[in-house]
């Protein structure tokens, strides 16, 4: 079972997400991405699951139109880890945003 980020795993892992921050009331993080229209934003979804499938590790995440909102949290651990990090740096990685 993969394991919970301590306070100093997950202080260092923001650190190096400054487009994520902590959710309200959660031990997830959170990021909006906005794309030019809803065709970049469903290309993006798009290729984020194919990652999250392949690494078994699902978003929440809600789409309208070019607003793409994403929360990472592992359920299996009730809070933030280190495929939630790995995930969201997978999505900046592929992030066409303006």
């Amino acid at each position: 079972m993969v394991q919970r980020l301590d306070d100093t795993e997950r202080a260092r892992a923001l650190a190096g997400l400054p487009a994520w921050a902590p959710t309200a009331g959660r031990d997830a993080i959170t990021r909006t991405f906005r794309f030019a229209d809803f065709k970049a934003a469903f290309a993006f979804m798009t290729r984020a699951a194919l990652k999250a499938e392949q690494m078994d590790h699902h978003p929440e995440w809600f789409n309208v139109y070019n607003r793409v909102e994403v929360t990472l949290s592992t359920h299996d651990a009730d809070g933030l880890t280190a495929r939630d990090v790995e995930l969201a740096r997978f999505m900046d990685s592929i992030c066409q945003a303006p």
